[in-house]
Parts: C-alpha cells; sequence; structure tokens
C-alpha cells in the first residue's frame, strides 16, 4: 500500500502514521465496524469522486445496521473526503481509493459494545486495479468456494461490516491457494450470492443476468453497470443463478468499486465463452471508464470534482 500525507480521523487530519488505536479496541475483539470503498477517477478537469453521496449513505446505513452511532452526517462527511484528497496533493499517476469506515474503539471489553467509543476515520491512497491491469484486459479465474456467504439469518449481510469479510477472506485464500484469482460464494441454497468482494453478472443471448441482492451486499458500481446496459439497449435480468448455468455462460464479469469491470475467462476449470473478454463485457467496461474518468457528459452528475 502506498502511503498518503493525511488520514482524517475524528474530526482531525493526521501523520498517516500516527492515526493509531490501542489494541483493546474493542472491535480487534469483536469484530463489529463499518466500511466503504469509494474510488476517486482521474480527469481533464482533475481527481473526481464517483458516486461519492451513495457511497457516504450507505457508510451511514451500515452503521446503523450494526447499532453503531456514527457521530458526523452524510455531508461532513463528503467534505471531509473531498478535503482529504485536497491535502494529501496525490501525484496523479493513479486513481485514489477512499476508505471510509468506523470502528468501536478502546474503554470497555465484553461482548455488549454499545458504552465502547466510536472511532470514525477516512484514509485514501492511490491504488491500480485491484484484480490487476492483465485481469482487466483478459480476465481473470474464478473458483466457486467449497464455503456459502451466510445466511440471511446468522448475519446481516447487507451491512458492509468487517465481521462478514472474514467469509471473504477464507474463501479468497482458498481460490489462490487453488491457483484461482478470485473465489465466488454461494448462498445456503446454492444459488449464486457475490464474489470476496464483488457482485457477478453473466451474459446469455445477448441478455444480462445478475443475482437479486436477497443476500448480497447492495452494490452501487452493479447499479452503474445495470444503469449503462439498459441505456445501451441490452435487457438487465435479475434472478437466481446456478453454478450450472454459469459454466455454459456466453460471457461473465465482476463488478465493484475495486473490481470495476472485471471480465471472467474461466469458472472451476470450464472456460467461458471464448475464454477471453466478452464483446459486451468489453463494451460495458469501456463505458464504464467514460463514466468514471468524466468522458461521458450525460453521467457527470455522478461526480464530485475535487477541485471544485
Amino acid at each position: 500500500m502506498q502511503k498518503a500525507e493525511f488520514i482524517w480521523m475524528n474530526g482531525e487530519f493526521k501523520p498517516w502514521d500516527e492515526a493509531n488505536t490501542h489494541v483493546l479496541s474493542h472491535t480487534l475483539h469483536y469484530g463489529n465496524g463499518v466500511i466503504e470503498g469509494t474510488k476517486a477517477y482521474k480527469t481533464d478537469k482533475g481527481l473526481a469522486i464517483f458516486r461519492l453521496e451513495e457511497h457516504t449513505k450507505r457508510l451511514i446505513e451500515s452503521a446503523k445496521m450494526v447499532l453503531i452511532d456514527i457521530p458526523y452526517s452524510v455531508e461532513e462527511l463528503n467534505k471531509a473526503q473531498i478535503e482529504l484528497l485536497r491535502k494529501n496533493k496525490f501525484s496523479g499517476e493513479e486513481n485514489v481509493y477512499i476508505r471510509p469506515f468506523a470502528f468501536l474503539g478502546y474503554g470497555v471489553m465484553g461482548v455488549y459494545h454499545k458504552a465502547a467509543p466510536v472511532e470514525t476515520v477516512l484514509a485514501s491512497w492511490e491504488w491500480g486495479a485491484y484484480l490487476g491491469d492483465d485481469g482487466l484486459k483478459n480476465g481473470i479465474k474464478l473458483k466457486i468456494a467449497s464455503m456459502n456467504r451466510a445466511g440471511n439469518t446468522s448475519n446481516m449481510g447487507k451491512a458492509k461490516a468487517t465481521a462478514n469479510y472474514l467469509n471473504s477472506q477464507m474463501a479468497k485464500y482458498e481460490a489462490i491457494d487453488c491457483g484461482y484469482d478470485e473465489a465466488l460464494l454461494l448462498d445456503d441454497q446454492g444459488y449464486v450470492a457475490e464474489a470476496s468482494g464483488a457482485c457477478f453478472f453473466i451474459v446469455r443471448d445477448g441478455k444480462l443476468i445478475s443475482p437479486p441482492n436477497d443476500n448480497a451486499l447492495e452494490s452501487i458500481t452493479q447499479k452503474m453497470v445495470i444503469e449503462l446496459a439498459q441505456d445501451l439497449g441490452y435487457e438487465v435480468v435479475r434472478r437466481r443463478i446456478t453454478r450450472e448455468e454459469i459454466y455454459i455462460a456466453d460471457e461473465a464479469f465482476l463488478t465493484g468499486t475495486a473490481a470495476e469491470i472485471t471480465p471472467v475467462r474461466m469458472v472451476d476449470a470450464r472456460v467461458i465463452g471464448q475464454g477471453s473478454r466478452g464483446e459486451i463485457t468489453g463494451e460495458l467496461q469501456s463505458g464504464y471508464f467514460d463514466i468514471v474518468c468524466g468522458r461521458d457528459e450525460k453521467y457527470k452528475h455522478y461526480l464530485t470534482y475535487i477541485e471544485e
């Protein structure tokens, strides 16, 4: 990870190496915290944050689900993120990832958490393609994980909560250990839920198909891809997908703030389509990067320019 100069922590800008917490912070021991992933892209007007309002709102909503009271409004956190990028004066060589998060700090121990102090932090750093430039161009190998995504009766899957990502970590480790790039998790009924940190699409007969968010995070990037696809004239179907249907798909891809639009060329040793980035995936990927980089006037309302 590339260091930046400042991190915003509880209303103050601190030097990167001084933004610390105590080893007995509640979240370290019991796992209750919430995170966001937001990205700022290089445009002809400088850095612009993509769909800032929605990402910050989702952070507040996740916190509400897990009973963490963030003491800042969406507007305050939006302003702080803009100022953080200004103060860090990034080189402009890479796009910038922003990690807003809130966790329970030092003060109490034991499972009951409401007396623990809430720490709110905004960090940012330059970060390239999450699954690699080659993955964006040629596609990745995906493995269906042996463990399922936790069911709705035992987990708050709609919260972008830190505890939820232990499941993702174990699935991704398994995939990489088996020679793949990423993991795909099924739900407890055997239908596709999501990847370890991204949503999933297949293309069949010219239609885009993506699972409902019954047992997955409500993805902002997924919503953008659906809007873009429909604007391009493609039919988008939200329904459950089985393992077998993935194997015979014409195309497949992942979407997410970090994953952006990453083609999938192989799943469980089965080649998807032609074994490379599909035509529709390529069209959506090109359109998506035009949007986030400010090259498409139709969608510029989704960008928050840092220098304005």
